[in-house]
């Protein structure tokens, strides 16, 4: 049996090593900053699409070169590293002339519209059967089936193939670095033998140890990734899926909690390695299973601990909350938040499950969702869910609408409100008919063999993903700028209905100026009126009547190919500060350029009256249609944190907004001068890390609007 001693060892020494891997991934992010956009494969896929140019089906040739795609990714393996599946970002995959020339030829084949990924995969068979099994099994179908399932059944395989080549070129990978590594320490070497005959066995038969399956798994999302290509595929419920792997290792005694944490870290460095910075992926913990019991298990805690030592951007770790959630699941991500990592997400277990059931989603099957990404919610392994298409401008079309009432004034708020809904709603019209566009021309011109294999109901249907094989086929839009929009009707009302101090034709040109030479006019927008986050209920009202406005709205719409529902959202991701930058003033008092609010929460610095009536206001509205995506920020000072009462404090806010049905609430903890230090001197805060709309990112890459935005958000508890 291990001694404290003895764990407390090799926790001392797998945090070294991951400091040094962390160092490498920074200089590697530095040499090639786009991720998987260095890895885009031009060569094997124009000599696949050469090669399979007599074949007639579309189908069968995006089989065909995603399974080539897949066993032309060149791995590496350096002498720390404990998990196989680093692309080597290093290694040409052909002469500068060949580059060219491929993607001279690849033009003919341009990307199709629309959305991609997005999702977690559905990876029970995979697990159970390994690739070899899972290949039987759609070997059988094919058997029987005819025309274009026949074609999507083979073009799975294809795929399936090219996923095993992948995996066994790792292994060959792994096995050539023992064979280089003769000045290796033994146990090293027994490291990189367990790296390689995991590869190995996976390459065809089903997991057997945790080891194994986390290896899988990646493999499995990494694979969709590169070989479709597809964007941003989710670990996802770590703890549901490979539960019954760490459990089985830890009573046979094969690993300890330690061992399990080093290798779950060692996936969160993978998934730094491979996604871009500024993007998002997530894992989720906790909630509940089909029957409303919960499942929070030591995969759970160990996902969230994992997040302490590898101090990265990815992944989000969101706990899906409920009144059974075990408080010291809870009192773990509240440690790691108020110690300043920015990863942990709580997400309002009930309300979103309200939500998916909405949408027609099983009662029992609505446990099994994921924030695909930042906090946009798709079912788990059934999902060709597009999210944020589009985002709407809501301000910029509050704008338009004050230069059209202008010329025409309404008789009161009621009247110009009505005018203002019929803009948005003709602008969402337009939305909806762009992205049912782009779903036919991803028909035409996509298909994802691989990433069907991994979603229900595709291999039952015998239809590729974006054939409509997906069993939840709904689009997610997003409307930003809420908490303005509801400011700055507030303002009207009273500015211009109730008090007539001014006419909408004068507003139009004090806007149109941008407040130029009107400061003490834009001053009292701002603050002579009350603000949403404030706990005002007119204002709150404002904001629930909006929300109410386009969930009504979304539901007149239907997506392809199926009839399926068009889901509204507030989600913002980095919109906020794109939007903002390209509008005017509006009449809440934010000048022309400036981010908007970041979420469902209040604009930057309105939260004057303290955490707990922002959360009243936030939550005075019922979030669970908005499955689109809903995120709260809160920002506190790192001084609350310096007793126990911060933290207690903290989990008592969040419980309050989770309890008042909050859809999910992220925080920052940090102040001001470590921000602006940052600002001076960003080499040495690289790995300084915030929350934003939904998502984490280093704060020193963010544009200096965004560094501004942040640093502007209200923070609780300055000291």
């Amino acid at each position: 049996m291990s001694t404290m001693t003895d764990l407390q060892g090799a926790a001392t020494a797998a945090g070294d090593r991951l400091a040094a891997l962390r160092l490498r991934l920074f200089d590697r992010k530095r040499r090639h900053p786009g991720g998987w956009a260095t890895c885009g494969l031009p060569v094997a896929t124009a000599r696949s699409l050469r090669a399979s140019e007599a074949v007639p089906s579309w189908q069968l040739r995006r089989g065909l070169a995603v399974r080539d795609r897949l066993a032309a990714i060149p791995f590496a393996l350096d002498e720390l590293e404990l998990l196989a599946g680093r692309v080597d970002v290093d290694r040409a995959e052909g002469t500068t002339e060949e580059i060219e020339e491929a993607l001279r030829y690849l033009e003919q084949y341009p990307g199709p519209p629309g959305q991609n990924g997005h999702c977690e995969l559905y990876l029970d068979q995979l697990m159970e059967l390994g690739i070899d099994g899972l290949s039987a099994r759609v070997r059988r179908r094919l058997a029987t089936a005819e025309g274009e399932a026949a074609e999507a059944y083979q073009s799975f395989l294809y795929a399936l193939e090219g996923l095993a080549r992948m995996v066994a070129n790792a292994a060959a990978t792994a096995t050539a670095a023992l064979d280089s590594a003769m000045g290796a320490t033994p146990d090293r070497r027994r490291e990189v033998e367990a790296i390689a005959a995991s590869c190995r066995t996976i390459a065809h038969q089903p997991p057997v140890t945790f080891r194994d399956a986390l290896q899988l798994l990646w493999f499995a999302v990494m694979g969709v990734m590169h070989g479709e290509p597809v964007g941003l595929v989710d670990p996802g419920h770590l703890d549901r899926t490979l539960y019954p792997f760490l459990a089985a290792d830890l009573e046979a005694g094969r690993l300890d909690g330690e061992e399990a944490l080093v290798l779950i870290e060692s996936l969160y460095l993978l998934v730094n390695e491979y996604i871009p910075d500024g993007l998002a992926i997530a894992v989720m913990v906790g909630g509940r299973d089909e029957a409303g019991n919960d499942v929070t298990n030591t995969l759970s805690y160990l996902c969230l601990e994992a997040l302490r030592r590898t101090a990265l951007i990815y992944p989000s770790v969101g706990i899906c909350w409920h009144e059974g959630t075990p408080a010291d699941l809870i009192d773990l991500a509240v440690d790691l938040i108020g110690r300043g990592n920015a990863n942990p997400a709580f997400f309002g277990d009930a309300t979103i499950q309200r939500g998916l059931q909405s949408l027609g989603m099983p009662e029992g099957e609505s446990s099994r969702y994921i924030n695909s990404t930042c906090v946009e919610i798709t079912p788990s392994g059934s999902s060709n869910v597009w999210v944020a298409s589009p985002y709407y401008n809501t301000c910029q079309l509050l704008l338009e609408e004050i230069t059209a009432s202008a010329l025409d004034p309404p008789d009161d708020l009621k009247e110009f409100v009505t005018r203002y809904q019929q803009r948005l709603a003709d602008t969402v019209a337009k939305g909806v008919a762009d992205q049912n566009e782009a779903r036919c021309g991803r028909y035409e011109r996509g298909r994802k063999p691989l990433q069907s294999v991994f979603t229900r109901d595709c291999l039952t249907r015998g239809r590729d993903l974006d054939d409509g094989g997906g069993r939840y086929n709904w689009v997610e839009c997003s409307f930003v700028g809420l908490a303005n929009l509801a400011d700055s009707l507030h303002v009207i009302d009273q500015e211009v209905f109730r008090q007539g101090r001014l006419t909408l034709a004068r507003l139009k040109e004090i806007l149109d100026v941008g407040f130029d030479d009107h400061e003490e006019i834009r001053l009292r927008f701002l603050n002579g009126y009350p603000k949403y986050g404030q706990g005002n209920s007119k204002v709150d009202q404002l904001v629930g009547e909006t929300v109410a406005f386009v969930v009504e709205l979304c539901r007149r719409f239907r997506m392809a190919p199926d009839d399926s529902p068009y889901v509204p959202g507030a989600f913002v991701w980095i919109m906020h500060e794109h939007l903002g930058r390209r509008t005017g003033a509006t009449p809440d008092g934010r000048r022309a350029g400036f981010p908007f609010a970041d979420g469902c929460g209040p604009a930057q610095g309105r939260e004057r009256f303290g955490p707990t009536a922002a959360i009243l206001s936030t939550t005075s509205w019922d979030h669970s249609p908005m499955i689109g995506g809903l995120a709260y920020n809160m920002k506190f000072n790192t001084s609350l944190f310096r007793g126990p009462e911060g933290f207690g404090r903290l989990r008592d806010l969040i419980l309050t907004y989770l309890r008042r049905g909050g859809f999910e609430t992220q925080i920052n903890v940090v102040d001001h001068q470590t921000l602006k230090l940052a600002q001076e001197n960003p080499e040495a805060h690289r790995d300084l890390v915030v929350r934003i709309g939904g998502y984490t990112d280093y704060f020193t890459r963010l544009s200096p609007e965004m560094q501004a935005e942040v640093i502007l958000r209200t923070e609780f508890g300055d000291a």
